[in-house]
């Protein structure tokens, strides 16, 4: 059993600096993989015929990859790469892409096996190891919102991007009535930087880009993965007491049922916003 100390984990989500996140990703990544079978760490794509968290997850890799005109592209830089298995997923979509996965957290990096057309590239969001002009495509995929400074990144892409390139971001974002009371156990379990929409999009803009694309999927995301969690919840608990202690599990669940809260009174969203330069 994976032995986790709260008092550490509290600390990593207050501070949240990039040893922190490292941290939290280390220790409660598992968790997902456990909750969903698999090794995407985002919350999913949830259509009408969604009936797993695996097959959302794959969904929002597909709808975020169109989105990217990725069939187009021959040059993409995944930022905050996770256990890579997107960038697998889009290179098996598009055999045309040679891809980068950058991620500061080694040991995730260390997860992944080697991959056709993939570099694996350990390094910070806002001092990114690529010439200027370099990518087609520069994505990340539930990841900003934990990169700080955010306009580090958005700076850096400015740079890295050729001039007909296109930068994609998925991101969990607040809305304009939140507030720390209002977000309740998720100012602590939410381990990111909670950014408001407003905020994200006028950084991008007053760096150069143009939002060319904005939609708000929270009711998409969130609320089906809360319903699914509820409905599951015994078999889910028994494999996460397997590896994790009881305390876990509760905190998740109650954590589940704020995100969903959240949503359903628009203090949270999941912004994707397509940018161009």
């Amino acid at each position: 059993m994976a032995t986790i100390n709260p008092i550490d984990v509290l600390l990593w989500t207050i501070r949240r600096n990039e040893k922190d996140v490292i941290n939290l990703y280390d220790s409660l990544s598992p968790v997902m993989q456990v909750a969903t079978g698999g090794s995407m760490l985002n919350f999913g794509y949830w259509t009408e015929n969604t009936q797993d968290p695996i097959k959302a997850q794959e969904n929002l890799c597909d709808y975020f990859g169109k989105l990217s005109e990725l069939k187009t592209a021959k040059t993409l830089i995944d930022v905050g790469s996770g256990l890579s298995a997107p960038a697998i997923f889009w290179r098996n979509l598009y055999d045309n892409l040679n891809l980068y996965c950058v991620n500061i957290n080694y040991r995730q990096l260390r997860f992944s096996s080697p991959e056709k057309n993939i570099e694996f590239i350990n390094s910070t969001s806002t001092k990114l190891p690529f010439d200027d002009n370099f990518a087609d495509r520069i994505l990340a995929l539930e990841s900003s919102q934990h990169f700080k400074p955010f306009e580090g990144f958005i700076s850096e892409s400015k740079r890295i991007l050729k001039k007909s390139g296109i930068l994609t971001l998925a991101l969990p974002v607040t809305l304009s009535n939140a507030s720390i009371r209002k977000l309740g156990i998720l100012k602590f379990t939410w381990s990111s930087e909670h950014y408001g929409v407003n905020l994200i999009k006028d950084i991008i803009s007053n760096n150069g880009f143009k939002i060319t694309e904005s939609h708000l999927i929270g009711s998409q995301v969130y609320d089906p993965l809360a319903d699914y969690y509820i409905q599951n919840r015994v078999s889910l608990k028994k494999s996460i007491l397997k590896k994790y202690p009881a305390f876990v599990e509760k905190v998740l669940f109650k954590s589940i049922l704020k995100m969903k809260k959240a949503s359903e009174d628009k203090i949270i969203d999941y912004a994707i916003l397509k940018c161009k330069l």
